[in-house]
């Protein structure tokens, strides 16, 4: 009498006794899915993490912001052309003040700010240091409200319209200088002139893996006239009184500039004007752009493991040709040694999944831990499409690559089988 549940465990006490008795050859087998689930899994978990982690940062600027960049005509603005092109040193000197005090009289901007960034050798007594100068008007403060003054105070519009010989420093720059001392009424040397410490600024940490802490303000007309030499402005912020006017308030922006500039043809187009949330969903695409290549990489390991796991399966059904001649003639159906070798072939890579898994779920643990304590809040996000994907993936590769060692098998009749042993 057959008991129940016997023709549908049968294949499987028979994988289970095969792979218990060829462990080495079943380790090397199952190595590569372990490999590639693995980096499934941590591509798609930091990929996640790092997605949500640009998302957060630039929130924390603010959902009411938007940023007036330069741009090299005839590109797009998130294009390789545009940044590579400024990245080379292609100039942009159309963006003004006088832009900025335009834009700052528009219906529903409630603040707005130019700036310029450069670099020079800071000097205190025997203490020098290469800092970053952001040139900043004087409604800096009112446009980023993340950023705090310690102690202190910052610039006003008197002292940037005067060209002031004023500073203020970040966090870590005044550390640098002063240690616990502190910095305000100190002057430090910049280019050649010294330049008075008004206020410093409270610890801010890093944004887009830049150290906030590491900038010293400066009123941009003193940067611009007494260091760089130039009119132009690289950037204008503006933060809104209401952000649900987004649009419009970016299309005002837009047809301003174009006036200015006399630009008629938006391909010509020297700044490009971004929102906050226009920014999180151009970041995020780009990320998510990157995952799934990434991915689709090292799907090529998972292809490598199926073709070991293929010669596996024919190893096995050549050492087992009696077995099958004999499970035959004793009543065996084709579909029953079929069953019997996919399934064999499904529990490697099943096994090789679960171990994948779970490998790469402690890694991209490990990892984000670590970027966490370095500075880099990336946290581990493990989403259910990601251990769907990667249990997909092994179980995939155990059908694509075990179906045709197993139709071969099934296919050896019992007297071939046989005559062959």
């Amino acid at each position: 009498m057959r008991l129940p549940g016997t023709t549908f465990f049968r294949p499987v006490l028979f994988a289970v006794r095969t792979i218990r008795s060829h462990k080495a050859r079943t380790f090397f087998a199952l190595l590569g899915v372990v490999i590639g689930v693995f980096s499934v899994v941590v591509i798609m978990s930091l990929g996640d993490g790092v997605k949500r982690y640009i998302s957060d940062m630039v929130q924390t600027f603010g959902s009411d912001l938007i940023q007036i960049e330069v741009k090299v005509p005839n590109t797009g603005k998130t294009s390789t052309a545009n940044s590579g092109g400024l990245a080379q040193g292609i100039q942009i000197t159309t963006l003004t003040l006088d832009d900025e005090v335009k834009i700052d009289k528009l219906p529903n901007v409630l603040a707005s700010y130019a700036g310029i960034i450069g670099q020079e050798r800071a000097t205190y007594g025997s203490i020098g240091k290469q800092i970053i100068l952001f040139g900043a008007g004087p409604n800096e403060m009112s446009v980023d409200t993340n950023a705090k003054i310690e102690s202190g105070r910052f610039y006003g519009a008197e002292e940037d319209d005067s060209l002031s010989r004023v500073v203020v420093l970040g966090y870590g720059i005044k550390n640098t200088f002063f240690g616990d001392r502190d910095a305000i009424g100190e002057q430090i040397t910049i280019r050649g002139e010294r330049y008075r410490v008004i206020g410093v600024l409270s610890k801010r940490g890093s944004a887009a893996f830049f150290d906030l802490d590491a900038m010293a303000y400066i009123p941009v007309q003193t940067l611009q006239k007494k260091i760089l030499g130039v009119n132009h402005v690289q950037m204008i912020s503006v933060r809104m009184a209401d952000p649900a006017r987004e649009t419009e308030t970016v299309d005002l922006i837009t047809r301003v500039l174009r006036k200015d500039h006399d630009i008629t043809d938006p391909s010509r187009d020297d700044f490009a004007v971004t929102s906050t949330r226009e920014a999180q969903k151009t970041l995020g695409d780009v990320v998510g752009t990157i995952s799934i290549l990434l991915v689709a990489l090292t799907s090529i390991s998972l292809v490598v493991g199926g073709v070991g796991i293929m010669n596996v399966m024919y190893v096995s059904v050549a050492e087992r040709t009696g077995e099958i001649g004999l499970r035959k003639a004793l009543g065996a159906t084709s579909m029953n040694i079929l069953a019997q070798f996919l399934v064999e072939a499904l529990i490697i890579t099943g096994l090789g999944g679960i171990i994948g898994i779970a490998v790469g779920v402690g890694f991209s643990w490990i990892t984000s831990l670590i970027l966490t304590r370095s500075g880099y809040a990336v946290a581990l996000v493990l989403t259910p499409q990601s251990l769907l994907l990667g249990a997909g993936f092994s179980i995939a590769v155990g059908i694509l690559f075990g179906l045709s060692p197993a139709v071969r098998a099934a296919k050896l009749s019992p007297m071939e089988a046989i005559r062959k042993e």
